[in-house]
């Protein structure tokens, strides 16, 4: 029997033939699994191997509206942050087996929305959404497990960094390093603003907060950073400037601007990134980062994911009382 299976497509009536079940069942082990014994469930699945088994995915999808998709909303893939965590993510495929579709919303909330309801339209199990554009209560309103990723999640199941520590170390370092002035342009995360100030209010350090879109291109990076650097210098001429930048990816061009006007990174600068993407040890010179534990967060992000989608796979899901929010 096995070896004439090899030479045709094996149906659920092939299995249940081959194991004594009924063709319900068979599909239950497919569809709801849970539904059977451990034993049953080894029976089929033995009888699968022995069968050369080979899955009709659409067929799957049409039966039991399952996908195994996920859909990302990722900001952008210009800053080494998002494109490597997104690199994380797709990963997770060899250990949860979700396939993904990837989206990237460029910070227009309507374009987010259009891609929402295009995601949802493939019959997504789940999302993962790292974008800061539209708030975590509309999120928990498309009723689909979310996980967002380092931004506001008040009503979304969410895994961050300690923004607020990672600041604290920065500073810190930055303070160690006898600056006189620090300076963070951009500092997105309330938690790293907090940690900055902190330490600067602790040691009574002169200091300076910067907050402006700094864009999301090379182009739109330079042309903002550049005037801000020349006011800098400037305004604190005879000065050690500590710089604390919210990613490595400004934090190289950054560097990349000085470098190319002395030649060499001055020594009345002191720069610290965040994110611990690539892009930090791969600078002319490498720079000091606070690390986020890329890959960690992905695989957090991930994980708790499935936990949401299995749950609502099973006959009577229980819903979460709260939103789940991990720490790194």
């Amino acid at each position: 029997m096995e070896a004439a299976m090899a030479n045709k497509n094996v149906t659920f009536a092939d299995i249940a033939k081959y194991t004594n079940f009924s063709k319900t069942t068979i599909s239950r082990y497919f569809n709801n699994p849970d539904s059977l014994t451990l034993e049953n469930q080894q029976i089929i699945a033995d009888a699968l191997v022995a069968l050369n088994y080979k899955e009709n995915k659409v067929a799957r999808i049409l039966a039991n509206g399952k996908t195994e998709f996920v859909g990302i909303i990722i900001p952008n893939l210009y800053l080494h942050y998002y494109s490597q965590i997104l690199n994380e993510i797709l990963s997770t495929y060899e250990t949860f087996g979700y396939k993904f579709l990837v989206f990237a919303g460029n910070d227009k909330e309507e374009v987010e929305r259009r891609y929402f309801k295009e995601l949802l339209s493939y019959k997504i199990e789940g999302m993962i959404v790292l974008s800061h554009t539209i708030s975590s209560k509309e999120l928990a309103s498309y009723n689909i497990p979310i996980v967002t990723v380092e931004r506001e999640d008040q009503y979304t199941c969410s895994v961050n960094s300690d923004n607020y520590m990672g600041a604290v170390q920065a500073t810190s370092l930055l303070y160690k390093n006898d600056c006189d002035i620090f300076i963070a342009p951009d500092v997105p995360a309330y938690g790293r603003i907090q940690g900055f100030l902190d330490i600067c209010k602790e040691h009574k350090l002169d200091h300076r907060l910067i907050l402006k879109e700094w864009g999301s291109t090379y182009k739109e990076n330079i042309e903002r950073i550049q005037p801000v650097l020349e006011e800098i210098e400037q305004t604190y001429p005879r000065k050690r400037k500590g710089i604390f930048l919210s990613n490595d990816t400004l934090a190289n061009i950054f560097l990349n601007l000085l470098i190319k006007k002395y030649g060499t990174l001055p020594d009345d600068f002191r720069i610290v990134g965040f994110d611990g993407s690539p892009v930090s040890a791969e600078a002319i010179i490498p720079i000091s980062t606070v690390g986020q534990q890329i890959d960690k967060i992905a695989f957090t992000a991930m994980e708790l994911l499935v936990m949401q989608m299995n749950e609502r796979k099973k006959r009577k899901p229980i819903p979460l009382e709260a939103p789940i929010h991990k720490v790194m």
